[in-house]
């Protein structure tokens, strides 16, 4: 059947739905097909409009009640606008004069139990005009759905009625509806973190997206009476320039969400990553050298709704003026020559000043850093800065006046990571580095990198800033302190504005970012001695992270491998200062206290490494004994024998002295001693305060050694909803061993919040591992969500470390429920074992390493034995769905 006939039979048929659902399907799959072929958005929303208006209509006609001047079929909200995507609400008001008829009540019953049977997203509500008026008093949200209306059928005076009292001061003065709405928006962002960059942000309401821009016409509407955004220009609130970026915008994200919605078949406006990819495909994104076509896609939203937030700060500026502000005298205070404070706004004094000053664009950023209580810079200056950024050109940036007033920026105490944030906001920032402008709005496609690059950097920024307060010194109380001997702070903001700069465009983005540190402190004449400093913090800026996190560093060689690789103490304090702030400002997840004992760690031993000398490393024969002394005195304060002592000491081996401090030490020695000869596992577990697991949970088991220990017991814990983030199997050359894990609860806590849980857990473990050969069921959950889209084939390497004797392998793979355990499975079945290992999760990626041995306690030196191992454990961990 042709439309002409489905229409007749939706008029005429006893029963319409067959043919109004074929319409509807028909439309669908042409609006659908239309798209992906780059049919024009807007027609296409529009198009979607006028057939539902079509199919309402002709339904609404079938019943008596549609002939009578009292009763109107409204279209309102986004629907009242002509917009309808793929899957949009269809915001219906069944609107009466006086009230429902007591002969329309069956029929207006059938109606709407028809629009459910045809499956629509139908919200409606039946109310007279005075009940509607008393409901928009009531409700801002029913006010704004009012605000945009269309007559699908009926009268469309009752409609006219309702517009001319809805805008009217009597339901709410234009005072009020903007305040209200200002409210809601900022309520909105606060939602999504005040930010344009979420890892899967909302088109529909995430800070600078489509109701930002909504927001933006309802309160036009309300004031002028609108009925078309594009009109605005036509008050001069939006210059021609300022109209095309809302356009644009406007029609970027509709494409996005009219993708979006044919993907997922439903309501959606969330970036979910379930679809990105498969989005960008349909937009026609394609990858780019090591650039994903989704990473572009998702790149060019970012600088869209930045874009959109620019422009939205204008407008609502204005409003705020014109509606807030109007009949007040102002308050003006003179800056310089050049600019002044309006109302703490800051202005220029006419909109020439950047024109014969270039170097103002530069001055008003410094200025609004010299005085924190400025709120913003004016609508009228940031028309004209806009209007004048194409001045920012090389002559501009090697401008002597410019390049110094960026450094009196840098050097002047405030918040900085807010005025960088200014600039960018308003596209000076990548004007004036265009090595900083190529990274905003990008991102990496993973669960790792939650922010943009640039979005990334200003935290890393604002958590330099953030060393010098109160709060601080609790979270971040080495760095806080050694932030103040730090002799010039610039050097260190530098490094943070260029550590990821190079990010995206292949090659090492370290070293690449380190060649343009060097050329920007050239052309800000800085010293070589400052120059060579903060390219080597760009160069190195990985370094300590690494070291921490995937190697022993217990192990004095580490150590002294790595100072080798420090000038001075003043870089190492530079170098941790710069990878506390990096890593706390990649992912909330990832900066923890067990990561931060690590880099502190590793700082203490570096900082007495270097004062020692690189050219005396420490013996690690006296670095045992000190150790054994040490735990040895604290044992007989205990009444603890020396044969006692020995008698468990001389079954370990010396890597348990090099790896656990001597208070853990002496802790283990006693409880073991007094464990006596109990068959049962020992379990210890206990909370730690200083020291390398500060903030964790630390369980210690004793046992007999069998070679299915890490596997049962990794088993056990994950079974419990335990997070290990470090695990070390101590074989000692009797019957028994000592293992440590170090682990949190699913909360991100240690288990002394819960005693009750802890000794759960204790008791599970000596119930379990009483017969680890008959090791428990690994746990089988569902993978999350967001993981199942991150699949990529697991990476196993091995190398020998020939000074511990041990072989270190090196895992990267997919995060999954389970993976501890399952590795532990291997590793038993290739009857390997485990002498300690680094747990590291970085977003949907697991980068662990893991130190083995034969069964007699020698590398791995077969080659065949790594690659059946490797193969193994590539084939289980690649099954796991």
């Amino acid at each position: 059947m042709d439309r002409s006939e489905l229409e007749s039979r939706i008029s005429n048929d006893t029963s319409p739905v067959f043919a109004a659902r074929e319409l509807l399907r028909e439309s669908y799959n042409a609006d659908a097909e239309a798209f992906q072929q780059g049919a024009d958005v807007r027609a296409l929303v529009l198009a979607r409009a006028n057939t539902i208006d079509k199919v309402l209509r002709l339904i609404w006609n079938r019943y008596p009640f549609s002939r009578s001047a009292d009763i109107a079929l409204v279209a309102v909200g986004g629907y009242g606008r002509g917009e309808l995507h793929p899957h949009s609400d269809i915001d219906l008001l069944i609107l009466t004069r006086n009230g429902i008829e007591e002969d329309w009540q069956e029929d207006l019953g059938a109606f709407v139990t028809l629009l459910w049977d045809l499956k629509l997203d139908i919200g409606h509500s039946v109310r007279s005009l005075a009940e509607s008026i008393q409901a928009a008093r009531e409700d801002i949200t029913i006010l704004t759905n009012l605000l945009e209306t269309r007559t699908i059928a009926g009268p469309d005076g009752l409609r006219a009625e309702l517009s001319e009292m809805v805008y009217s001061d009597d339901v709410s003065s234009d005072r009020d509806y903007f305040l209200a709405k200002r409210e809601e928006q900022q309520q909105r962002h606060k939602k999504y973190g005040d930010t344009e960059y979420n890892l899967e942000p909302n088109v529909k309401g995430s800070p600078g997206a489509l109701r930002d821009i909504q927001t933006i016409g309802w309160i036009t509407k309300r004031h002028f009476g609108l009925q078309n955004i594009a009109d605005l220009t036509r008050f001069s609130i939006l210059t021609e320039e300022e109209h095309q970026i809302l356009y644009q915008g406007e029609t970027f994200l509709w494409r996005l969400r009219f993708g979006l919605q044919l993907l997922a078949d439903r309501n959606e406006n969330r970036l979910l990553f379930d679809h990105q990819r498969a989005l960008a495909q349909m937009l026609g994104y394609q990858d780019e050298g090591k650039r994903l076509g989704v990473e572009l896609m998702m790149q060019q939203y970012y600088r869209t709704v930045l874009a959109l937030a620019e422009l939205a700060d204008v407008i609502l500026q204005y409003y705020d003026e014109a509606i807030i502000g109007s009949g007040g005298e102002d308050e003006i205070r003179p800056l310089n020559k050049r600019f002044q404070v309006r109302n703490l706004y800051i202005e220029a004094v006419n909109n020439q000043v950047f024109a014969y000053a270039p170097y103002a664009i530069m001055e008003i950023f410094v200025l609004m850093a010299q005085h924190p209580e400025i709120k913003g810079i004016r609508a009228t200056t940031i028309r004209s800065l806009r209007a004048h950024r194409h001045l920012i050109d090389d002559a501009f940036r090697s401008d002597l006046a410019v390049t110094t007033l960026f450094m009196e920026l840098l050097r002047t105490p405030h918040a900085l990571d807010q005025t960088l944030s200014a600039m960018k906001k308003y596209n000076v920032l990548g004007r004036y580095l265009p090595e900083f402008g190529q990274i905003i709005g990008q991102m990496q496609h993973d669960l790792f990198h939650i922010y943009t690059v640039d979005a990334h950097t200003m935290r890393v920024i604002r958590n330099m800033v953030r060393l010098n307060s109160t709060e601080a010194r609790t979270e971040y109380p080495l760095a806080s302190r050694l932030i103040h001997r730090l002799p010039k702070l610039e050097t260190l903001f530098i490094a943070g504005l260029y550590h990821d700069v190079a990010k995206g465009r292949g090659g090492d983005h370290s070293e690449l970012g380190a060649i343009d540190a060097e050329a920007f402190c050239e052309r800000h004449h800085l010293s070589e001695r400052d120059t060579q400093l903060v390219s080597w913090l760009v160069e190195n800026h990985l370094l300590m992270s690494m070291t921490a996190q995937r190697k022993d560093i217990s192990d004095p060689d580490i150590i002294q491998a790595f100072a080798r690789a420090v000038p001075s103490l003043a870089h190492l304090d530079y170098l941790y200062i710069l990878t506390v702030c990096d890593i706390s400002a990649t992912n909330p997840k990832l900066w923890n206290t067990w990561r931060a004992s690590l880099l502190r760690q590793l700082y203490i031993e570096t900082k007495r490494a270097l004062r020692r000398g690189t050219d005396n490393p420490v013996d690690r024969q006296s670095w045992i004994r000190a150790t054994q002394e040490e735990a040895r005195e604290i044992l007989h304060a205990q009444n603890m024998t020396d044969e006692q002592i020995d008698q468990i000491w001389n079954t370990v081996d010396d890597e348990y002295f090099l790896q656990d401090s001597t208070v853990d030490i002496a802790w283990q020695t006693a409880a073991i001693i007094r464990h006596g000869d109990n068959p049962d596992p020992l379990v210890l577990i206990r909370d730690t305060r200083g020291g390398p697991t500060d903030g964790y949970s630390q369980i210690i088991i004793y046992m007999k050694d069998r070679v299915a220990l890490f596997a049962a017991t990794t088993a056990v814990l994950e079974q419990l909803n335990l997070n290990i983030v470090d695990a070390r199997i101590n074989s000692t050359e009797g019957p028994y061993s000592i293992s440590s894990y170090v682990v949190l609860d699913d909360k991100g806590q240690p288990l002394g919040i819960d005693p009750a849980r802890k000794e759960r857990v204790r008791k599970r473990l000596i119930e379990e591992l009483d017969d680890p050969e008959d090791y428990p069921d690994i746990i089988h959950r569902r993978t999350p969500r967001q993981l199942k889209h991150f699949a990529f084939p697991t990476e196993v390497t091995f190398s020998n470390d020939t000074i511990n004797q041990r072989t270190v392998m090196e895992l990267i793979t997919p995060d999954r429920p389970g993976l501890l355990a399952r590795i532990g499975q291997v590793l038993l079945e290739h009857r390997v074992r485990l002498t300690n290992a680094k747990i590291a999760t970085l977003g949907e990626r697991v980068e662990d390493v893991f130190f083995i041995t034969d069964e007699q306690g020698d590398p791995l030196r077969d080659p065949g034995v790594c690659q059946a191992l490797q193969q193994d454990l590539c084939k289980m961990l690649d099954e796991i769905q």
